[in-house]
């Protein structure tokens, strides 16, 4: 297991997005940072990421990796995806879309937003409006 190294060059750009996003950059926040958005779009459980760390040679604990996501989610840089209670993924693709959920495979495949059409939504009630549509359709092996 050999400790996740960083170039200059990629420990600054991850840091500025952390500060732009208006967060404090911490070392374990850049390196789970690389983690999350160095391999372009993903869907990432806080499990998938603890192992991932631990992979890596991140010591950390899972208190932070939940604490790490939620933060980055609050700060915008990922969209949450609530499949059932008590499971959720952290999407890296903040543009708008959808999901296919596979069952068998506990996996998130993306929708183009242009693929599903709606129709007229109803209107929320008093003192509420709507902040977003998120639709998962759920799959399963024929």
């Amino acid at each position: 297991m050999v400790p996740l190294s960083l170039s200059s060059q990629v420990k600054a750009n991850l840091s500025e997005k952390l500060r732009s996003a208006g967060l404090r950059t911490t070392k374990q926040r850049i390196l789970l940072a690389h983690l999350l958005f160095g391999a372009g779009n993903r869907h990432i459980t806080a499990e998938i990421l603890f192992d991932e760390a631990s992979r890596s040679g991140l010591r950390v604990s899972q208190a932070t990796i939940y604490n790490t996501l939620n933060q980055f989610h609050k700060a915008g840089l990922l969209h949450e995806v609530i499949i059932d209670q008590g499971r959720s993924y952290f999407d890296t693709n903040l543009e708008q879309h959808h999901h296919f959920y596979v069952e068998s495979e506990a996996r998130l495949i993306d929708i183009d937003q242009g693929e599903i059409v709606m129709g007229d939504l109803p209107k929320p009630p008093s003192g509420y409006q709507t902040d977003g549509i998120q639709i998962v359709i759920r799959l399963s092996n024929k």
